[in-house]
């Protein structure tokens, strides 16, 4: 009289436990845990020597989370750290202008990019100049930005085609200055998803939105808002760590939704923006610990 009440029972268990899977499975595809498991793997054969020579993000935590005033509506993309001014740049594509503020998220200035359709990318090369890269007109402009200038016309600027003239919406988004290799290499987001003056090799993320140079190793970081990964690649643009962007991970507490641009300074802070006007401070363990712990008096 029992059998047939296990076999049901066992039955439904089996039923159950197959929808738990493909669950996980279908939750796990949606938050690219798959992504993240590869990367994880390569980051176990990475030598304590190699670790300290380059970046290594599993060392970084959330040091400070901002917004940047009066540009709620404006989207902002790209990011660039300027060593000559200690001072950080981002362009807006809604309502096109190049954004200067300082690593606390203080807005200084904003100049007007008049000509431009849709700036989605901006960097700070070694001789001060700024190159600004424009997706639906798959161009770059490269231009040295005056002290108290609030607008600047496409037409008066050096500017370079790109390609890809059916690129769409999909075009290149992201920039870095390689001051090793003296060159500028460009991510293009999507079909084909590929970077630029770097070696091919599988890159492991959904998506590009934005690189930058670590200028003491040499080596990139690689953000990608679909992936929600920040990705270190060495020399041979081989990946050698990476934080996830998710909630409740590095100190994020609800993650970070649409990044759209990352930078790093001579101290190994790294920054990065996102959608409409979120900012992020990231920064070694020890220095967040350093500037959160409590004053001591003898």
């Amino acid at each position: 009289m029992s059998a047939a009440p296990n076999s049901r029972w066992r039955l439904a268990a089996g039923i159950l436990l197959l929808f738990l899977l493909v669950a996980v499975l279908i939750a796990g595809r949606l938050l690219h845990w798959d992504d993240q498991l590869r990367l994880y793997w390569n980051e176990r054969s990475v030598s304590p020597e190699q670790r300290a020579a380059g970046i290594w993000l599993p060392d970084y935590e959330l040091a400070l989370e901002t917004t940047l005033a009066g540009l709620e509506e404006d989207e902002t993309s790209g990011l660039s750290w300027s060593p000559l001014t200690g001072t950080l740049f981002t362009v807006t594509g809604q309502n096109p202008q190049l954004v200067e503020f300082t690593p606390a998220g203080v807005v200084l200035r904003r100049i007007h990019l008049s000509g431009f359709a849709d700036p989605e990318a901006v960097e700070v090369l070694d001789d001060g100049r700024l190159a600004i890269f424009d997706e639906r007109r798959r161009l770059v402009a490269v231009f040295r930005l005056e002290p108290g200038v609030e607008s600047v016309e496409l037409d008066d600027l050096a500017h370079y085609d790109l390609g890809f003239p059916d690129a769409g919406n999909k075009g290149f988004e992201g920039l870095a200055w390689d001051p090793h290799g003296q060159r500028l290499l460009l991510a293009k987001e999507r079909d084909p998803l590929g970077l630029f003056a770097l070696p091919n090799q599988p890159l492991l993320v959904r998506d590009l939105s934005s690189l930058a140079i670590d200028p003491r190793s040499g080596h990139m970081l690689m953000l990608s808002d679909e992936s929600r990964l920040l990705v270190e690649l060495d020399l041979q643009g081989e990946p050698r760590s990476f934080i996830s962007l998710f909630g409740d991970l590095n100190g994020l507490v609800q993650g970070i939704d649409q990044a759209e641009g990352v930078a790093m300074d001579g101290e190994g802070n790294i920054y990065v923006v996102g959608e409409p006007n979120r900012f992020f401070v990231f920064s070694r363990r020890s220095v967040v610990a350093r500037l959160t712990a409590p004053f001591s008096f003898a």
